[in-house]
């Protein structure tokens, strides 16, 4: 796939991702506020159905109040006087009343709340009324004989048009622990929120002109994001201030973020997965294109080295048939040589090739024996002699080690320490210094083959055990290879149960350790 293409491809890919999240996020925004909304909405409800109950109840307890009089009476008593004479009983029962009131030892200022209302306070001079045993037996009584006759919930449009002022003027004189209890707000509240399905603890409180009065829960606290109002015991009378229900619910972003918890779980579940899936695809896809070049530059490097020996032995095999050379002993069998030392490294070559495949298929069979490293260095460093001489270099060995046997393939593990030392001579630009040394630590024999050549970057260092991997990649031939020295040395310490590992700076050398375990 062309480089242009593939990243056309992942910009839209991503694009459509991103815009993915986006709806995803717009989607849970959208649905907290309309949640929030709704759960506003249905308090607000609860408030209003609180204060018609409240209302429909004194509508009720009124219209007993009037038939009572009305039958007092005599019957065919005008409406209008026949209210006008209760509330004038009304009146005179709260003024009968009165002195006990000031007099009480226990009148307590209200508490203003600043949350509330900004009051002029040297204008305003209200007091808690108690409650007065006659006047809270009288209504009582009212609410005894409503209860009995008529429902509140009854309580018809009609009727609440035609006598609600009246009920409410009559009942506004009342101090209001006399109207209505703690107790009986807390029920009203909580059974209009279960049947709204609003499961969530609430505190309430009910207050005149930004003043507390008494009817009020125990822990109310106001909040200004989770504190709703509503006006209750209306009245027509401009000389008595308003009162209003106030309700707070702590919990309000709780039960709101719990009613989508479980959608927006789901959503973030699938949309998590969709970005590992895709971050998967996309790293899978540049590895890909990495595993194209390092082949690419595999089969350029494997070209290069199987031209060179392939040209020499062309290059012989052309000079035998000259006769000059045919009839020299000598110079036919320095060209046999040649055509031999090349052809078994163009062996050498294909037999990496093909014990990598094997390796990696688990089809290559290795038989392992007791076998000295001492001696197994020995031999390998025999191995690159030649090489070594060639560029003048030196191998000094520093063995520490007091056990050395290991269980292991000789032949293997002879090609593992051979590569090791073939990339440090290799990888050196100068006559190569190369410091071999071997140690016991614990139940293991660590061997460390340390050069002072180019050395590697660290991102090298954690692509050096790789497949095909090269620093220099392409057509540089500067050093001869083709990445599969070092993948092979791991796989086959890997069979042994061993590890290797490497440590190096550019341009200070390298470091290679290998850690086998020893025979018990």
């Amino acid at each position: 796939m062309q480089k242009k293409i593939l990243y056309t491809l992942i910009g839209l890919m991503s694009l459509s991702l991103i815009g993915i999240i986006v709806v995803q996020i717009y989607w849970i925004t959208n649905s907290i506020q309309y949640n929030d909304e709704q759960f506003s909405f249905a308090v607000k409800q609860t408030m209003v159905s609180v204060a018609n109950e409240l209302e429909n109840r004194e509508i009720g307890s009124y219209l007993v109040a009037l038939k009572s009089l009305n039958d007092t009476l005599g019957g065919d008593v005008e409406p209008k006087i026949l209210r006008q004479q209760l509330l004038a009983q009304q009146t005179k029962r709260l003024a009968e009343n009165n002195s006990a009131l000031n007099n009480n030892p226990l009148i307590e200022e209200y508490k203003l709340d600043p949350h509330l209302a900004d009051l002029d306070l040297d204008s305003i001079n209200f007091k808690k009324f108690y409650e007065s045993n006659g006047l809270g037996s009288q209504f009582g009584n009212f609410k005894g004989a409503i209860s009995s006759d008529i429902s509140y919930s009854e309580v018809d449009i009609f009727a609440r048009k035609v006598y609600g002022a009246y009920a409410s003027d009559y009942y506004s004189i009342l101090p209001l622990p006399q109207r209505v209890t703690a107790q009986e707000i807390s029920g009203l509240i909580a059974n209009e929120l279960k049947d709204r399905q609003i499961d969530a603890t609430f505190e309430y409180a009910i207050y005149q002109d930004g003043f507390a009065t008494r009817v009020q829960s125990d822990n109310f606290e106001y909040f200004p994001d989770a504190t709703w109002e509503y006006p209750i015991f209306r009245t027509t009378n401009d000389t008595v201030e308003p009162y209003y229900l106030y309700v707070s619910m702590p919990q309000r972003k709780k039960v709101i973020l719990s009613s989508i918890m479980g959608m927006a779980l789901l959503s973030l579940v699938f949309t998590t997965v969709i970005v590992v899936a895709y971050s998967s695809a996309i790293s899978q896809i540049f590895k890909q294109r990495q595993i194209s070049q390092i082949k690419t530059d595999f089969i350029n490097n494997m070209t290069h080295e199987f031209k060179t020996p392939i040209a020499t032995i062309n290059l012989a095999l052309d000079s035998l048939k000259h006769p000059k050379i045919a009839s020299d002993p000598e110079k036919v069998t320095n060209y046999l040589r040649m055509i031999r030392e090349e052809n078994k490294r163009m062996h050498g070559q294909v037999e990496n090739v093909l014990q990598i495949s094997k390796l990696e298929k688990n089809h290559l069979n290795l038989e392992k024996s007791r076998i000295d490293i001492n001696e197994l260095l020995e031999d390998s460093m025999s191995h690159v002699q030649l090489l070594l001489e060639e560029k003048n270099g030196v191998i000094k060995t520093h063995l520490g080690a007091l056990r050395t046997v290991v269980l292991g393939n000789e032949s293997h593990m002879t090609n593992v320490l051979v590569n090791i030392l073939e990339n440090a001579i290799k990888y050196t630009e100068e006559s190569p210094i190369i410091d071999v040394f071997t140690e016991n630590v614990k139940n293991k024999l660590v061997i460390k083959i340390r050069d002072q050549g180019i050395g590697m970057g660290k991102s090298a260092q954690r692509k050096a055990f790789q497949k095909f991997f090269r620093e220099h990649t392409g057509d540089i031939h500067n050093v001869k290879g083709h990445g599969l020295g070092l993948a092979y040395s791991r796989r086959i310490l890997e069979d042994h149960e061993g590890e290797i590992y490497v440590q190096s700076v550019k341009g200070k050398g390298s470091t290679f350790s290998i850690h086998l375990p020893l025979i018990v």
